[in-house]
């Protein structure tokens, strides 16, 4: 872990609300339908805390650890020119949730807290959330406004999208 600090409050609110916004940023909550059945769960869970997905999307992933854990510092790089250094905040791995979450540290684009939460349903259904609440903390996601909400929500779909994929070999149940 770094001395980096985080630049934003309060740190580690989506670990019970995805929905959680505070005063002053913007909130985004994507969903994606993955697909049916406890294997597929267990695959998509793997992918996202282990970084697959993130890979599988394309952007840059210099981690702290092989595997999301709380305190691991991870470096987000888009287009090999953005860095994003973040903390892994909180993980979760249970019966029918897995996941982690980020807080953003000096450097970071924009300032706040993003989830990548799958879970399975009680009919089943195995759903990919990631949700954010953030603003813009350098001058170039200042200077984009909308266009850079706009940028966050196709990224957070294309996780979906990427993760579907990844568990687009197995049978739904």
């Amino acid at each position: 872990m770094s001395s980096a600090t985080f630049t934003y409050e309060p740190v580690g609110a989506t670990r019970d609300d995805l929905t959680f916004c505070p005063p002053g940023f913007h909130p985004m909550l994507v969903r994606t339908r993955l697909g049916e059945g406890q294997e597929v769960f267990q695959r998509a869970a793997e992918a996202v805390l282990t970084w697959e997905m993130h890979r599988a999307l394309g952007v840059g992933i210099d981690a702290g650890a092989d595997r999301a854990a709380p305190g691991a510092d991870v470096t987000v790089t888009l287009a090999g020119v953005i860095r994003a250094p973040c903390r892994i905040i909180w993980t979760a791995e249970e019966h029918r949730r897995a996941g982690w979450a980020y807080g953003t540290l000096e450097g970071h684009p924009e300032c706040g807290e993003e989830a990548f939460v799958v879970d399975r349903t009680g009919d089943g259904t195995v759903w990919l959330t990631v949700a954010a609440f953030s603003k813009a903390a350098k001058w170039y996601a200042r200077a984009g406004g909308p266009a850079t909400r706009g940028l966050q929500h196709a990224y957070a779909r294309r996780c979906g999208a990427v993760l579907r994929k990844l568990c687009g070999s197995l049978p739904e149940a």
